[in-house]
C-alpha cells in the first residue's frame, strides 16, 4: 500500500459512533452495582449481627457511647422544640413589626436560639405575605366591583 493510498482515507478520530448517540445505549442496568459495594454488602450482612449484639452487651454493661448509639437509633433527637414566648397577635402587615420585636427581645432574653428566632422569623414573614396578598384580592375585588365588573 503506498503512502499516497493512506493519506486519501478519512482517519478515524475520536469515538467510532455519530455525535449524540451513545457508545453504550443500553447502559448500565437499573439497580445494578459495582462488585466491590456488593462485596461490601456482604460482608456488612454477615458481622451486622455481631455488631449489633456487641453494641448491647456494651451499653448494658455500662458504655454510655454504646447506650447513645443505640438510644439515637431508636429515638432520632428532634429537629426543633417548641418554644413559648409573648408574640402579639398578627393581624395585618403593620402588625408584623412588633412581632419581630418580640422575636428580637425573646432571643436577646435567652428564651430562643439565634436558629429558633430566625424560624419564627420565617413564619411571621410568610404570614405577612399572606395577609398583604388577602387585602390585595379584596382591593382588586372591590375595584371590579366599582367598576361594573368590566375588564380592559
Amino acid at each position: 500500500m503506498s503512502a499516497d493510498a493512506e493519506s486519501t482515507k478519512p482517519k478515524q478520530r475520536g469515538r467510532p459512533f455519530e455525535p449524540g448517540q451513545s457508545g453504550n445505549p443500553a447502559g448500565r442496568p437499573k439497580g445494578a452495582r459495582h462488585k466491590a459495594l456488593l462485596a461490601l454488602d456482604a460482608m456488612g450482612d454477615e458481622a451486622a449481627k455481631e455488631v449489633m449484639a456487641a453494641v448491647v452487651l456494651s451499653a448494658k454493661g455500662g458504655d454510655m457511647r454504646a447506650a447513645e448509639i443505640l438510644l439515637r437509633r431508636l429515638w432520632p433527637e428532634r429537629k426543633g422544640r417548641p418554644v413559648t414566648f409573648d408574640l402579639p397577635a398578627i393581624a395585618a402587615p403593620a402588625d408584623v413589626v412588633n412581632g419581630l420585636a418580640s422575636v428580637a427581645q425573646a432571643m436577646a432574653a435567652g428564651e430562643l436560639t439565634p436558629d429558633e428566632a430566625s424560624a419564627v422569623a420565617a413564619v411571621l414573614e410568610a404570614q405577612r405575605k399572606a395577609i398583604e396578598t388577602t387585602d390585595l384580592e379584596a382591593r382588586i375585588a372591590a375595584l371590579e366591583t366599582a367598576q361594573g365588573g368590566n375588564r380592559s
